[in-house]
């Protein structure tokens, strides 16, 4: 039952453009899209709404100025008022003659705000309050839901190889509970996933937790689109000879063979064993061949010592 004028912060004979420039700054600084996390704010919002509401109606403001209705619209007295009390009945029962419930909450009669909000807060149809409300369009001058609690941020280190094969991560959150994420397909460093319901507590709920993953580098692994590299030492003999070796994957070490006479830069490709791409697929691992030339071995120096070195492997660079 607070007064309007009050409540705007406008005097009793203040025109409209008045109470219209005095609603639109406190409707900036209460809005509950700019207060989420302020339930006091979203109830003045709510107030003021209210009292512009009955301001910009000449009928009401009329009726509040000879006191024959409070600042919510309400008759003072509870035997009616106008012509010595006397009611009427209509569709929604016994009403004191004269009062107009038209216009109150954004009825039919009521006054058109859509201006207020043109360019306010990005058109004349206001976005949602705190907590998924709906737009003001369709409820204006209703009071909005309590906001929920505030977002929570973390951020979450997951090795390489966890990345690739999307291997379940624990997370602590900051209530002191865990939570088993799983990892979505295409997850990179920078990937967010937002965990409903496990952010702080609010008035309307609690807020959500956003995780942001970083992928941690790994000491021989290299990531390439959805592929996975890396660069496998070979010996001088097997490189000549070829055989199977041994090679390791972000699932687990398979054997992969090399060919005979194999030289270092040669890239053999392991289907599948790269990162989950968001079809479902995986990428691939590519395998590039290091020949390793030990630097003291005194048999492999007597063998070169008397071998002319198989020609000259630059003649294509012209030199």
């Amino acid at each position: 039952m607070a007064d309007p004028y009050a409540t705007l912060g406008v005097a009793r004979g203040a025109s409209e453009a008045e109470i219209k420039k005095a609603y639109r700054k406190l409707a900036k600084e209460l809005h509950p899209d700019r207060n989420r996390d302020n339930p006091k704010a979203a109830e003045k919002f709510g107030q003021v709404t209210g009292a512009y509401d009955l301001l910009t109606d000449k009928d009401k403001r009329a009726r509040f100025d000879r006191g024959e209705i409070d600042g919510d619209g309400n008759p003072t007295s509870p035997f009616g008022f106008g012509a010595g009390g006397r009611g009427q009945a209509g569709n929604g029962g016994f009403r004191p003659e004269g009062f107009d419930m038209s216009g109150m909450g954004g009825g039919a009669g009521g006054p058109d705000m859509s201006d207020i909000f043109e360019g306010l807060f990005g058109g004349g149809r206001a976005r949602g309050g705190a907590g998924g409300s709906g737009g003001f369009a369709s409820g204006f001058g209703r009071r909005q839901p309590p906001p929920k609690g505030g977002n929570v941020a973390y951020s979450l280190r997951v090795p390489f190889t966890d990345a690739a094969t999307l291997a379940p991560q624990r997370v602590t959150l900051a209530s002191g509970s865990t939570i088993d994420l799983k990892l979505p397909a295409g997850v990179d460093t920078g990937t967010q996933m937002r965990l409903a319901g496990k952010g702080d507590d609010g008035p309307g709920g609690p807020g959500d937790a956003i995780v942001t993953i970083e992928v941690q580098p790994h000491r021989f692994f290299t990531r390439e689109g959805d592929d996975v590299r890396l660069d496998l030492p070979i010996t001088l003999k097997e490189a000549v000879e070829g055989g199977k070796v041994k090679c390791p994957t972000v699932d687990k070490p398979v054997m992969i063979t090399v060919p005979t006479g194999a030289t270092s830069g040669k890239t053999l490709r392991l289907k599948g064993k790269g990162f989950h791409r968001k079809g479902g697929e995986r990428g691939d691992q590519l395998v590039t061949l290091i020949v390793d030339v030990p630097a003291d071995d005194a048999a492999l120096k007597a063998f070169v010592a008397g071998w002319d070195g198989g020609g000259n492997p630059r003649a294509a660079m012209g030199v």
